[in-house]
């Protein structure tokens, strides 16, 4: 998107770094989409754009605290809206480009010194580093680590630009981070980076990806079974340095595997090796669905895969049988023994969460280091929040069961069964605040809100905003002026719509859109909608809004007739048109709410009424009146005719005596 005088300023990321999308660095990105990029400034240094997918959000905390740059890591420069693709919006993350390939371009074995010397030592004071600011990288994998010269130290690839972990192979993450939905793994520890290390030395001591060609679930499986440092090495010998370094590394209780600053001392490390004691086989196996349990770590694996199938089981009493008589584990036979005797005296517990409730509970207990299993879904609490993300558009299954998860504080539970490896207070009070905020009334709360507040860098999903990638309520108003130009019937504050600006706003304008889902007329609802619009402009677009102006007008009629004066309200409707035009709302705002006039319009009325009802009574007097004047008319006549009939008597009886 350049043209001879330069690239198109509003293409430009963070107003900066321009994107050539017609350069692709296929093996630049570690699986993502990457392309070249420059500065406006220059520079001797290479740069890269990754794309970001809509569903699947960069990383808030290391963009904006990976800045000053650590040595033999891509960080992030900047990020932000770029050139779109086919037609697609773009929005990318500005790396410095890797200094030469990634070291899964060429399979090949690499000798133990060399390993540690150029890859081991490097990556370690990388995460070192990285654990010193609170972070994790999440993507150690060998087509993210890239080595500029033979014989120099590798350089860790970007890992910024998707939620963790989520291009990682099977292979190279544990198998309760592999089970979880690709989006919802964390960010996990730097014990899950030193696991991820751990596979990439066996990778390079080997020259090639161990496992292969054995699918995801299996994968998965065999770890559970075998343990990961036999499952991974699969019988293959590793030099012997390398071989007591990797069990280390990829020991299954993440407290046993060496700190960074341990892994920078390979011979002091080898000699504190900790012995891991693999789980007990069972005689016999148990099957559940289709998997063949032979101990905990496969039976909390087995329910994770087939929740239904393990439900059966474990009400049946197959599955404590077994655990007695197959395992020979009577202590967790007698837990899940409990569990099912306290679920079943549970009020508390929502009739439709029964099941699952139960089932997450006894995967807990077969193995503390499971991830949280709904249903069918695992994730890692610090993961939901980027799977809501990814379950928002079009995605109804995973959007209900992460509803339920949030709704029933699943969390919490979930955190407080495995209170030994972390403290469990966090977890409840961060799953009773997720359930708060999806319980926010009307279109300001709900699970929209939720993905929003959890994700930053997500953009609005709302159908009437097609394809545009708005991550800022700065950036909403002019799309809502293109919105409302192209359509007066369009709702401009439909519930994405009102959700995204209450999760990016200020409190106050908060407060604004939960006020949408408050009961009240026409007009209640129309000052609410406006007082939203023009808080929106004046805030954060300044600029006329003629589009939302005439929008607004268009449903002010409501507000218009609050005036009872006629002329009045013909000159406010005259003064609305001359408004509409400026496209300003605040002045519209100010016309339709002026307490000052609407208290002169208001006594007028009073004063109308109060003359009103004088002349209606004037008028009642006059008709009482009347009939009063008609009866005592009607008195007086007969009063006159009888004093003459009286009269004409007299006399005639006066002549009769006259003779």
């Amino acid at each position: 998107m350049s043209d001879r005088n330069g690239p198109d300023p509003a293409f430009l990321v963070a107003g900066h770094y321009s994107v050539d999308v017609t350069r692709g660095l296929p093996d630049a990105g570690g699986g993502i989409p990457a392309y070249a990029a420059s500065g406006r400034r220059g520079g001797d240094l290479p740069l890269m754009a990754l794309r970001v997918d809509r569903r699947a959000p960069a990383r808030p905390r290391p963009l904006h605290g990976l800045v000053a740059g650590i040595e033999g890591l891509l960080t992030p420069l900047a990020h932000g809206n770029g050139p779109p693709i086919d037609g697609q919006p773009g929005w990318y993350v500005i790396c410095q480009a890797p200094p030469g390939p990634s070291v899964s371009s060429a399979p090949r074995p690499w000798t133990e010194p060399h390993i540690i010397e150029f890859v081991l030592r490097p990556i370690a004071a990388v995460l070192e580093q990285l654990h010193s600011l609170g972070m994790t990288h999440r993507a150690i994998r060998p087509n993210n680590v890239f080595q500029g010269q033979p014989n120099r130290p590798v350089t860790l690839g970007a890992a910024w630009a998707a939620p963790p972990a989520m291009h990682q192979p099977s292979v190279c993450e544990t198998a309760y981070a592999a089970l979880c939905h690709p989006a919802a793994r964390g960010d996990g520890h730097t014990a899950d980076d030193v696991y991820a290390l751990g596979v990439l030395l066996v990778t390079l001591a080997l020259g090639r990806l161990p496992m292969p060609g054995i699918d995801h679930a299996t994968t998965m499986y065999r770890k559970l079974e075998l343990g990961d440092f036999a499952a991974i090495t699969a019988g293959e010998r590793l030099p012997p340095i390398l071989t007591d370094l990797v069990r280390g590394m990829l020991a299954e209780d993440p407290e046993h595997r060496p700190s960074p600053s341990l892994l920078r001392d390979p011979v002091g490390t080898r000699g504190r090796r900790i012995a891991a004691r693999p789980a007990p086989r069972a005689q016999r196996p148990l099957k559940i669905g289709t998997t063949m349990v032979w101990n905990n770590r496969t039976l909390a694996l087995a329910m994770a895969f087939e929740p239904d199938e393990a439900l059966t089981a474990i009400l049946g009493g197959t599955l404590m049988y077994w655990l007695r008589r197959g395992l020979g584990d009577s202590g967790l036979a007698v837990k899940l023994e409990e569990l099912v005797r306290r679920h079943a005296l549970d009020v508390s517990t929502a009739k439709e969460a029964f099941q699952p409730m139960l089932v997450m509970r006894a995967i807990a207990d077969a193995d503390i280091f499971m991830p949280l299993c709904w249903r069918d879904l695992a994730m890692f609490p610090d993961g939901i929040g980027s799977a809501l993300a990814a379950a928002l558009e079009g995605d109804p299954e995973l959007q209900h069961k992460l509803h339920d998860v949030v709704i029933y504080e699943v969390q919490g539970i979930w955190a407080g069964m495995r209170e030994e490896r972390t403290p469990a207070g966090p977890h409840r009070l961060e799953a009773r605040q997720r359930r708060a905020v999806l319980q926010i009334r009307g279109p300001a709360g709900g699970l929209p809100r939720l993905a929003y507040t959890l994700n930053p860098m997500t953009p609005c999903v709302s159908t009437l905003l097609g394809n545009r990638w708005i991550t800022n309520v700065s950036d909403l108003a002019p799309a809502l002026e293109a919105v409302a130009t192209a359509s007066r019937d369009a709702d401009l504050l439909e519930p994405r719509i009102a959700a995204f600006i209450g999760a990016r706003s200020e409190r106050w304008l908060d407060q604004e859109v939960q006020a949408l889902a408050t009961e009240g007329d026409v007009q209640n609802r129309a000052l609410i909608a406006l007082r939203l619009l023009s808080e929106l402009q004046n805030r954060y677009h300044p600029a006329p809004l003629k589009g939302v102006t005439a929008w607004v007008a268009a449903r002010a009629q409501p507000l218009v007739e609050r005036w009872k004066n006629r002329d009045r309200r013909a000159a406010v409707e005259e003064q609305l048109k001359t408004l509409t035009a400026l496209g300003l709302l605040s002045p519209i705002l100010a016309l339709l709410l002026d307490p000052a006039a609407h208290e002169v319009d208001f006594e007028g009325l009073r004063v109308a009424r109060v003359e009103l009802d004088l002349m209606d009574a004037e008028l009642r007097g006059i008709a009482e009146g009347g009939r009063h004047r008609a009866a005592f008319a009607a008195r007086l006549g007969q009063e006159i005719a009888a004093g003459v009939g009286l009269a004409a008597a007299a006399i005639t009886l006066i002549l009769a005596a006259l003779g």
